[in-house]
């Protein structure tokens, strides 16, 4: 293909595309501002968003009167099958049975034929002669046909609003981007849409598998997708960014690991330098936990501590914790010692602490390679008000161990990180003291 004069490249249900393709589009003109619309970013496409190679903007805002797709999930049940598109007949809609293999598609029409011998039934499938695929699919789209016994050649570029009810017989073969599109098929008007996605031998489920599935199970909101394309990223991890491979094996570093190893390289080539965030180690003897009385699911917990765990500022932390207030009410106390702690760390590590560390009756506070001596020795004399409470340091004069008084902290979880923070706050307040006065000095 020639332009003339090419300056917008814009790849719609980018998905859809083979990495060689896009790459081809783009050969055309090597400065082309290109554009790529989807609602399920693949992994590679995402990551390129998250990390700063391209940008990425989300439209989550649904149209009006849409409803969220109700969605159930498990192993194939003939009756509850039978039971959902009887119900959707009911109410004059139409039926979408996926079953994505052509070799026996028609036995499973033949099936659904016996169970509903007064009801319209077609196939189609890519295999088919493309006049015979045209025809079958306007006369469904005419509401000739009750049910469309079909592979996944409905993915995408559908738009049939009596179609209310989706049925996908093995699910657990298919893609979780693929999944979230064959679920937009349906819902697409002023109705309540139902989705259900069954597997056929939960024993032979694999992991990711199940992975897919959990997560096409939860994420039910309209607008959804880029969380989908998230848990798929996290999933299948992202793959070869400047390669053909559009997914890779992320889990052999760890989710978090790549990304910081994946924005050190962004940095590098863009020639920013940003400071990097060091969190202090903190090994204290306390119950922190999210009880799971308090939020009941295992994913939604999991999520929970992702988030405190790669907070590097203070006020993420405030702002999570109101969220969880709002969502599921006041933190009960091991939740709360959870985010108190993860505060220490952050603030610890600004103050140029390493680490923090409890032995029975004394704390530990050993100075990195940025905290001035000075500053813990000066912690080390004691103060008016304190002079009961023991201070040493070690031999090499990096960490600073202070007694602790056992009546006033023992039991008493919530004083005891009160009492670090006062610490870390009068590290803070001296180094800035002693920087002060060496500037001065200059």
């Amino acid at each position: 293909m020639n332009f003339k004069d090419l300056g917008l490249l814009i790849i719609d249900e980018e998905h859809r595309f083979g990495v060689s393709h896009k790459e081809s589009l783009r050969r055309i003109r090597r400065s082309v501002d290109t554009l790529a619309l989807t609602a399920t970013p693949i992994p590679r496409t995402l990551q390129m968003s998250l990390s700063g190679v391209r940008d990425m903007s989300v439209i989550d805002t649904p149209p009006e009167d849409r409803y969220p797709i109700a969605t159930f999930v498990g192993e194939f049940d003939r009756e509850m099958m039978r039971s959902a598109i009887k119900r959707e007949i009911a109410r004059e809609g139409q039926v979408f049975y996926v079953y994505n293999r052509v070799q026996d598609i028609e036995e499973v029409a033949r099936d659904l034929r016996k169970l509903f011998p007064d009801k319209e039934i077609a196939v189609a499938h890519g295999q088919m002669n493309e006049s015979e695929l045209e025809n079958t699919m306007l006369e469904f789209a005419q509401g000739i046909y009750n049910v469309l016994v079909c592979t996944t050649i409905i993915e995408s570029g559908l738009d049939l609003p009596h179609v209310n009810t989706l049925i996908v017989d093995g699910a657990d073969r298919m893609g979780l981007a693929q999944l979230y599109q064959l679920r937009g098929r349906v819902g697409r008007a002023h109705q309540r849409a139902f989705a259900y996605l069954f597997f056929r031998d939960k024993s032979l489920l694999t992991d990711s598998a199940a992975a897919r599935l959990s997560t096409i199970a939860e994420m039910t909101a309209l607008g959804s997708g880029t969380g989908v394309a998230m848990r798929d990223l996290e999933i299948r991890g992202a793959g070869n960014l400047l390669g053909h491979e559009q997914h890779g094996y992320i889990e052999a570093v760890g989710f978090e690991l790549y990304c910081m190893l994946l924005e050190e390289a962004v940095e590098s080539l863009s020639g920013e330098k940003r400071e990097k965030v060091e969190k202090a180690q903190l090994e204290l003897p306390l119950t922190v936990y999210l009880p799971p009385d308090y939020v009941s699911e295992e994913e939604m917990r999991i999520d929970i501590y992702r988030r405190v765990m790669t907070a590097t500022e203070e006020n993420g932390l405030d702002e999570l914790s109101v969220e969880l207030d709002d969502r599921f009410g006041p933190l009960p106390e091991p939740a709360e010692l959870l985010m108190e702690m993860e505060r220490i760390r952050v603030r610890g590590g600004k103050g140029g602490l390493k680490r923090i560390h409890m032995t029975k009756d004394e704390v530990g506070l050993r100075a990195g390679p940025k905290l001035n001596p000075l500053v813990l020795e000066s912690l080390g004399r004691a103060r008016p008000g304190d002079n009961e409470i023991r201070r040493y340091f070690d031999k090499d004069n990096k960490t600073l161990y202070v007694k602790l008084k056992l009546k006033e902290f023992k039991n008493r979880q919530v004083e005891l990180l009160m009492w670090l923070n006062s610490i870390i706050d009068d590290i803070i307040s001296t180094k800035l003291s002693i920087l002060t006065r060496a500037n001065e000095g200059t």
